[in-house]
């Protein structure tokens, strides 16, 4: 065979190839249909538990028996999706309305997952089989091959209510995401009933019957008039709050008690909830809490925080919705498959998708119902018929030598070579006319038949033959007919499985919470050479002065108010909240500086302002390694970030230096080779933060700056070099960017 080879450009394969990918992400996997309301996965899973048996009434089964089935037969892309659809399908806190009955453990409501698909077992919800899967036998919907073409599958389930709203729907797929809220089904079947009532309804009037959403977990949403241009749009965001409800604890303390969570806080988001009220508490934002509590079980949610006999509850519980996720938000993006392409729909393009796709459904139903009972009329009639004559019908089938002379006669009144025993029998035989169904129908006829209650019988049943064919060609042939069919359907489904509203839907003010002011006052940071650090009050430094400076790198006053500034060799800013420090007492060990702030590996340089916006009052002297030099205007570090870039550094080099511009008048460089070089402070120009500076010491070979020390007028400054000490003042005052002294010791 001669090789052929296709020459392309690689940009338009790549573009065919991801273009194909994201389709059958879109289609295929992540969204769910407008119709039945489901993704591909849940809707092959719920069809292979119907082809399986696995009714409602019939014994639970496997998970992994269903699973597997699934996954050989429809959907060969791994168990573990297979199973997270068929879990998530019986989890009563996520879904409006269960599918499938689940028996084990399948997860709950705090985030603990299902067991292994071995241990678990599942069956069909009676919804599931009344409401999805009844009338698959009456070709409504069509099928299609599946993977390797050794099965059919539906390529839609004929749910007859819009599922897509009562359970609602979240999936990623590439480029777009949907999340639609669930509802509760009574209302849904009310605002369908109402939209096939008068098809020119608005979003205000089906909301005069859908409230809002309904979630299984409760709570309360909060902007209710926002709900109007989110039903409308397709998209906007839904506030949710728990409920909260107060008691009396013991010893006259009050009890805050979380009866129902948002929407958004199923699964980890409880522990993070608990963790984020203790962290209020460790972070004395709030001295209320006594203690939490989850005493949440099977019987529903109970979360307990103790409070003392003092507290402002109304404000305590503002800062719970402020400050951790008991109030929050659920992103509304109604975004589903809808004549082949994914769509953004309104409530009422969800409902008439649904409501057009009810009537497409009966459509096909009772035309096959029509064609049955049409058929079964022919075969009716004929055996009445039969019955009338039944004496020539025996003397045909005495006289015929096979079943193909007998039929010949019944169908066409062939009588040659049948045996009579009158000519009138001859005539009578030769004017049969009955149809190829009516003939085999006859030839099949057993003589029990020809009793008078069987004949009778049969005559009853053609009536009602008669009867069901002038309904089914009314509902076909009259449009309201098969609305009122569909409505009722409706509202069985509603009489049987319509359960209460859960979810509040109101208008509540934003929580106001009110931080109690701290009152300011000035506090000793200390610093170790561990990095721990801590904060003591004035009167305690001065106690334990002694002690304190010898045991700790860094000591300074500041207010509790205010922030510590950390400039690291890096050359990087860290601003740290002094009321994230801990207060205590003297021999208390502190915190790593690490863990409450965004060091990672470097070596601080610690100054400290009352507040960092008093960096402004300041100007700052920055001297690096390579003894670059400048001075820049403290307010450039007033910033709201943690963490930003304090100044620019040559490669290789570091900070040595950061120190406050105050009343110093001179400063002096030593480099590691033992050269000192003295000058005054003016000399150093004031640059922006973003720049290198200029040289301060000329350096040879592999010398760098090593200390740096600055003088005031009438200070003494002696320090020890080489075990010796050093008078500053005595040595030789010189000019900027100067070799500087040799000392010899």
């Amino acid at each position: 065979m001669e090789e052929k080879i296709i020459k392309t450009e690689y940009s338009e394969v790549m573009q065919k190839s991801y273009i194909d990918y994201a389709m059958s992400v879109i289609i295929a996997r992540a969204l769910p249909d407008a119709r039945d309301g489901l993704k591909p996965v849940q809707r092959r899973v719920l069809y292979d538990m119907h082809e399986l048996g696995i009714k409602y009434d019939k014994p639970y089964r496997k998970s992994a028996r269903i699973v597997g089935d699934t996954m050989g037969k429809y959907h060969p892309h791994g168990d573990s999706s297979i199973y997270e659809a068929l879990v998530v399908m019986t989890q009563e806190f996520k879904k409006g309305l269960p599918l499938v009955d689940g028996h084990g453990n399948f997860g709950n409501i705090e985030g603990d997952g299902a067991a292994a698909m071995r241990y678990t077992e599942a069956r069909l919800q009676r919804i599931t089989q009344e409401a999805f899967l009844s009338d698959l036998d009456k070709d409504v919907v069509d099928f299609f091959p599946n993977f390797d073409e050794t099965e059919k599958e539906p390529t839609v389930l004929p749910a007859k209510f819009p599922n897509l709203l009562v359970n609602g729907s979240e999936g990623i797929a590439v480029g777009m995401a949907t999340s639609i809220p669930p509802h509760n089904l009574g209302e849904v079947v009310d605002a369908v009933k109402a939209f096939m009532l008068d098809e020119t309804i608005t979003t205000e009037g089906l909301m005069k019957y859908i409230k809002g959403p309904d979630f299984p977990t409760g709570g309360i949403v909060t902007n209710k008039d926002e709900l109007k241009e989110i039903y409308e749009t397709g998209t906007g965001k839904i506030k949710v709050r728990g409920k909260v409800d107060i008691e009396k604890g013991k010893a006259g303390k009050t009890n805050v008690v979380i009866s129902e969570i948002p929407y958004p806080m199923i699964g980890a988001n409880i522990s993070k909830f608990l963790m984020d009220v203790a962290a209020l508490s460790e972070s004395k934002k709030t001295q209320d809490i006594v203690d939490i509590s989850n005493q949440s079980s099977k019987e529903g949610i109970r979360i307990v925080i103790e409070l003392r006999k003092d507290a402002d509850v109304d404000n305590f519980v503002n800062m719970l919705y402020k400050k951790t996720r008991l109030e929050d938000t659920f992103g509304v993006n109604m975004l589903a498959i809808a004549d082949g392409r994914p769509e953004i729909m309104s409530l009422k393009q969800i409902i008439k998708h649904n409501v057009d796709f009810q009537f497409q459904v009966a459509t096909r139903k009772y035309t096959t119902l029509l064609a049955k009972e049409r058929e079964k009329k022919e075969i009716q009639e004929g055996l009445i018929k039969a019955c009338n004559v039944i004496d020539l019908i025996i003397e045909i089938l005495r006289g015929s030598k096979d079943r193909a002379m007998a039929k010949a006669c019944l169908v066409e009144g062939k009588v040659e070579g049948i045996k009579f025993r009158s000519k009138e029998s001859k005539i009578m035989a030769a004017q049969l006319r009955f149809t190829d169904k009516q003939a085999n129908a006859i030839l099949e006829m057993r003589l029990y038949k020809l009793i008078g209650l069987e004949l009778e019988a049969l005559i009853n049943e053609h009536e009602e033959t008669m009867a069901n064919i002038y309904r089914y060609e009314d509902i076909l042939d009259r449009r309201a007919s098969m609305a009122q069919v569909i409505i009722n359907e409706l509202e069985e489904i509603r009489r049987n499985y319509s359960v209460p509203r859960k979810t509040v839907i109101e208008n509540v003010a934003e929580a106001v919470y009110v931080e109690k002011k701290i009152e300011e006052m000035e506090v000793m940071f200390l610093m170790d050479r561990f990095g721990y650090a801590r904060c003591i009050d004035i009167a305690t430094y001065e106690r334990n002065k002694e002690a304190a400076d010898n045991e700790n790198k860094y000591i300074f006053s500041c207010k509790n108010t205010g922030k510590i500034c950390l400039f690291t060799n890096t050359g990087q800013l860290h601003t740290v909240k002094v009321m994230d420090i801990p207060f205590g007492k003297f021999r208390d060990k502190g915190v790593p500086i690490d863990n409450i702030s965004n060091f990672n590996g470097e070596k601080e340089i610690v100054i400290a302002a009352a507040s960092q916006t008093s960096l402004n009052l300041y100007r700052l002297i920055f001297v690096t390694k390579q003894a670059m030099m400048k001075v820049v205007d403290g307010g450039e570090f007033d910033v709201a970030k943690r963490t930003v870039a304090a100044t620019k550094l040559a490669d290789d080099d570091e900070v040595v230096s950061v120190a406050v511009l105050n009343e110093q008048k001179q400063i002096v460089l030593q480099s590691k080779d033992g050269y000192f070089l003295k000058f005054g402070v003016e000399e150093i120009p004031e640059k922006k933060k973003n720049a290198i500076g200029v040289r301060g010491m000329k350096l040879t070979g592999t010398d760098h700056i090593e200390n740096v020390y600055y003088l005031c007028s009438g200070v003494e400054n002696t320090v020890e070099y080489r075990d010796k000490s050093l008078d500053l003042h005595k040595l030789k005052a010189a000019k900027r960017d100067g070799k500087g002294t040799k000392i010899r010791v």
